[in-house]
C-alpha cells in the first residue's frame, strides 16, 4: 500500500518518518489495534515533551544502545504502552535512530492525519485559547475550505496579543509583535 508523502521535500529525516510510519500504520491496521496505536503514540509525544530525563536518554550519543533500549522499554511499560509501539520504539532503537525518535513520532501522527483527511493547523498565542476562541477558529477554518482541522496549540507570551496560524506551508500573522514590528519598519522608510 502506498500513498503520498505527508511531508514533501528533500530533508532526507521526512523519508525516514514516512518509512516508520507507514511501516507502523500498516502493521497496527493489520492487526487491528490502530486506534490504540495512535492514541498510545500521540502519549509517546507527549512524554518525550514532558520527559527531560527521557529527551536527555534520547539525544544522548554516549549511552550504549541496549542499554537506552532496556531503559526506555522499561519506561514503557511502566507508562502502560502496549507491545506494538514497545517494538515499534525497540526497532528505532535496534537501527541506531534513538535520536530520531521525536521527529518519528511526528511523522507518524502527520501520516495517520493524512490518511484520514485532517489537516494539522498549527497555533501560537500569546495566552492559551479559551472553548469559545477554539470554537470560532474551527468555525472560520471550516469557512475558509478546511473542512477536517486538528489545532495544536501553543502559547508564546512575546506575541503579546492576537496569534498565529500556520496550515501546511501558509503562515498568517495576526499577533501584536509583528504589526508593532511592521510599524517600526514603516516608520523607519518614512525618517
Amino acid at each position: 500500500m502506498t500513498s503520498a508523502s505527508p511531508n514533501s521535500g528533500p530533508n532526507p529525516a521526512s523519508g525516514l518518518s514516512e518509512r516508520y510510519a507507514l511501516a507502523l500504520y500498516e502493521l497496527a491496521d493489520e492487526q487491528g489495534a490502530l486506534d490504540a496505536t495512535v492514541d498510545q503514540m500521540t502519549a509517546l509525544g507527549r512524554l518525550i515533551d514532558e520527559s527531560p530525563d527521557l529527551r536527555r536518554l534520547i539525544e544522548s550519543r554516549t549511552i550504549d544502545a541496549r542499554l537506552a533500549g532496556k531503559a526506555i522499554d522499561a519506561a514503557l511499560a511502566a507508562e502502560g504502552f502496549g507491545e506494538l509501539v514497545r517494538h515499534f520504539v525497540g526497532v528505532v532503537v535496534a537501527n541506531r535512530r534513538l535520536t530520531d525518535l521525536p521527529a518519528l513520532v511526528s511523522g507518524f501522527a502527520a501520516y495517520v492525519a493524512q490518511r484520514r483527511g485532517v489537516i494539522a493547523a498549527e497555533v501560537t498565542t500569546a495566552h492559551p485559547l479559551t472553548s469559545t476562541q477554539r470554537a470560532q477558529l474551527s468555525a472560520r477554518l471550516a469557512e475558509a475550505g478546511y473542512g477536517r482541522v486538528a489545532i495544536h496549540e501553543k502559547v508564546e507570551p512575546g506575541l503579546l496579543g492576537g496569534m498565529t496560524l500556520k496550515i501546511g506551508a501558509r503562515l498568517y500573522d495576526t499577533s501584536l509583535k509583528s504589526r508593532l514590528q511592521r510599524l517600526r519598519y514603516a516608520m523607519k522608510g518614512v525618517a
